[in-house]
């Protein structure tokens, strides 16, 4: 008996759930030939919104776990994309067979690893003991900062995303973001990896839709701290006249060239700092 094979039906991924958007639209998602491959959620403000919920509700918990547990949580994260690794390639080449899909994929692998190798390194080295003039015991530690809104960029579908999301988790952030709309099917693979992983439900938040529709509540949301962006010029002015109206932190990617996501400059230190906040202490001699 002949029979028609069951599709997927790519639904977003908040809260450790996977949702239709609010609005039930959809876009048609075509690969390079031009056929059809599925319907694409479009995700609204309403989304965003209730994708920071979900965020803030999953922050303190994975703030407080400990640096160990969280490279723990990370390194799994590694092992089920490797799992996953031909999937993936096959979702990046879908509709640009032009990619290196195999190769973006293992440097995704390996930039999951990286990072899970940095949740216990980072604070010893930004953080610090300061010398003062005063009987005090002066020191400065790092904390995250909370919610951190994502515009992922639309090349590089699956390294570029999770280059964009691993530095705000590793230091204990939680993350909202916006996945490529041109090739947002890896990101619909990532958030299926996602919820078979170790990871809490709500600190990585996957959106799909059009900037058009999420950017200005994304810039001028109350509870997001942060917004990490691949943006053009006019998307930059929108942003941080929106960020400015809760004195919001905005890092952007460089863009007066295409990035090199495989480059060693792409991953680091100073990735994870951009989504930090020092605390420093004074402490009494004696007390």
């Amino acid at each position: 008996m002949s029979r028609l094979p069951i599709t997927k039906t790519p639904k977003c991924f908040l809260g450790g759930a996977f949702i239709r958007s609010e609005s039930g639209r959809v876009y048609e998602h075509k690969d390079s030939a031009g056929a059809f491959v599925c319907n694409i959620p479009l995700c609204t403000r309403k989304d965003l919104r209730n994708a920071v919920e979900a965020a803030a509700k999953a922050g303190p918990g994975w703030a407080k776990r400990s640096a160990y547990n969280r490279g723990q949580i990370l390194y799994r994260i590694a092992e089920m994309l490797e799992s996953r690794a031909d999937e993936l390639a096959a979702a990046i080449s879908l509709t640009n067979p032009n990619a290196a899909a195999s190769r973006e994929v293992r440097a995704a692998i390996d930039r999951t690893v990286h990072y899970a190798g940095w949740t216990d390194k980072y604070e010893s080295l930004l953080g610090s003991v300061n010398p003062v003039s005063t009987p005090h015991f002066n020191f400065t530690v790092m904390e995250p900062m909370g919610l951190i809104g994502i515009l992922a960029p639309e090349e590089s579908p699956l390294l570029g995303l999770l280059s964009m999301i691993l530095p705000a988790i590793t230091s204990g952030n939680t993350v909202i973001a916006l996945a490529s709309h041109g090739e947002p099917y890896p990101s619909i693979l990532l958030g299926e990896i996602l919820a078979v992983s170790d990871l809490p439900g709500g600190v990585v938040n996957l959106l799909t839709g059009t900037r058009a529709d999420i950017l200005p509540t994304m810039a001028t949301h109350a509870h997001l701290r942060a917004v990490y962006a691949a943006a053009n010029k006019s998307e930059r002015t929108e942003i941080q006249q929106g960020a400015a109206e809760h004195v919001k932190r905005t890092v952007f990617l460089p863009s007066e060239k295409p990035i090199d996501w495989f480059a060693d400059d792409a991953q680091g230190l100073y990735h994870i700092r951009h989504f930090l906040e020092a605390k420093t202490t004074w402490h009494p001699v004696g007390v």
